[in-house]
């Protein structure tokens, strides 16, 4: 139970890290002090319902499609080791820059803008209905993959919560364009090995 949950907790991280309109548009509020609990928590809240219908609804799936974890672990893995050399890429070139610029807005557009980065992004799907789903397949019905379940849930209200009320903390850090590098490799390294990882467990 402890190495599902953490292993939920861990794929879900690397998973979110990565650099993007969210992620940079929480970074920015966190930096603004502007609406950083409800922001937090619709962008956790709306992952734990994503994650949730991975988890629950790619089971159903796996019953009556047999077949379906390979594919989607494979798909999986093609998604990751495209996107982990994009950031890469990204690392090698840097050019990353956080813009603060602008005044705040009031909560209900703030929160209009972060559904918009959230339920817009066709990456947040790929991620938690198809990988996070297809990942958690390797896990036993019922209590351990609820745990991986968990665990991911963890890491998103975790990272969210960590990058908005820590965001004047990283604001030095995070606006030198050698720590976007830095968090580029590192996120491009760590897709890579996921993808191996699911590549070998397809087999």
């Amino acid at each position: 139970m402890t190495a599902a949950a953490l292993t939920g907790f861990f794929t879900g991280l690397s998973l979110i890290l990565a650099i993007g309109a969210q992620n940079a548009f929480v970074l920015r509020q966190g930096l603004l002090r502007a609406h950083v609990f409800p922001l937090a928590l619709f962008c956790a809240g709306s992952d734990a319902a994503l994650i949730a219908a991975g988890v629950a609804g790619f089971g159903a799936l796996t019953a009556a499609l047999p077949g379906l974890p390979v594919v989607m672990s494979l798909g999986g893995a093609g998604f990751l080791v495209g996107y982990g050399v994009l950031r890469l890429r990204a690392a090698w070139r840097g050019g990353h820059a956080l813009d603060i610029a602008g005044g705040g807005r009031g909560l209900w557009p703030t929160l209009g803008v972060a559904a918009a980065f959230t339920w817009l992004n066709p990456h947040v799907y790929l991620d938690t209905l198809g990988l996070i789903g297809a990942v958690s397949t390797g896990f036993a019905a019922g209590g351990p993959r609820l745990a991986f379940g968990a665990g991911a849930v963890a890491a998103s209200f975790v990272f969210f919560f960590s990058l908005g009320y820590g965001a004047r903390l990283l604001a030095p850090l995070m606006r030198s364009p050698a720590a976007w590098r830095a968090l580029d490799a590192l996120i491009g390294v760590t897709m890579l090995a996921i993808a191996l990882k699911l590549v070998l467990g397809a087999f």
